[in-house]
């Protein structure tokens, strides 16, 4: 717990000597870090479908990217 209160402490002291540029951007990973994180705001069914995909791709199931963009190509150009 001491080495957490000198940490602080040692922040403090950085932070009270930092230019306008460098405080802005530690407030920005402060405020990031406090933000949820997008994964959590996901359905926990959309949740399960992505992880399920992922495994799947990691198991060499599914069609490579190439492929798809051969196959579909002529959808998407006029």
């Amino acid at each position: 717990m001491k080495e957490i209160s000198t940490l602080r402490n040692r922040i403090r002291k950085y932070i009270d000597m930092a230019d306008e540029k460098t405080l802005k951007i530690v407030y920005a990973m402060l405020e990031a870090e406090q933000e949820a994180d997008w994964w959590d705001n996901l359905p926990p069914g959309v949740q399960r479908s992505i992880d399920k995909a992922l495994e799947e791709s990691r198991k060499g199931k599914g069609i490579p990217h190439e492929e798809v963009v051969k196959k579909y190509r002529k959808w998407f150009t006029r």
